[in-house]
């Protein structure tokens, strides 16, 4: 992570974004803001933190493929686990794969086996940010629509309605 963090300014712990001195709420995430040196102290821990794990990766080490795809996208995965200090290998298949430029060639991602925990935590929060999904309440994804019961919450908005209706009355979510 290559933040230019100013002393005084302001910083979202959360996302990065930077705000004038005066602000105290992130506006994308809600939480509050952290000063300049506040966030350059909690960049440093957190690179200190990191810093135990070898970028390097020696060939008795076990890997997991954890994406198969096009290698423009796979590149920029790896690009991204190295900003948060995974690092990784994109390699070919097989040699089999078709080079030709009829669909352009595919790699495999992988990481070392030990350090899967830590893949999924940033593939989560890398998934949360491009998907503007950290922006949202997704304390109801679990609702279910169950039509045995007298009424229902709907996950996309939170309406309850009685099941007598297989469509949500506030926003229109269809559960038939």
């Amino acid at each position: 992570m290559n933040l230019n963090i100013e002393p005084d300014l302001k910083y979202c712990p959360q996302c990065n974004d930077e705000y004038r001195a005066e602000i105290v709420t992130c506006a994308t995430c809600k939480v509050a803001l952290l000063t300049g040196v506040e966030m350059q102290a909690r960049l440093e821990a957190h690179q200190e933190k990191k810093s135990p794990r070898s970028l390097e990766i020696f060939p008795d080490e076990p890997m997991t493929t954890i994406r198969k795809g096009q290698v423009l996208p796979m590149k920029q995965l790896q690009a991204y686990l190295l900003q948060q200090g995974i690092p990784s290998l994109a390699t070919k298949e097989s040699a089999e794969n078709c080079t030709k430029g009829c669909r352009g060639g595919e790699l495999l991602l992988q990481v070392r086996t030990s350090d899967l925990r830590e893949v999924a935590a940033a593939l989560e929060q890398e998934y949360r940010q491009t998907t503007g999904l950290s922006d949202h309440d997704t304390s109801l994804v679990e609702a279910v629509y169950n039509a045995h019961v007298q009424e229902a919450i709907c996950p996309a908005c939170g309406f309850r309605f009685a099941t007598s209706s297989t469509t949500c009355p506030d926003c229109g979510l269809c559960f038939a």
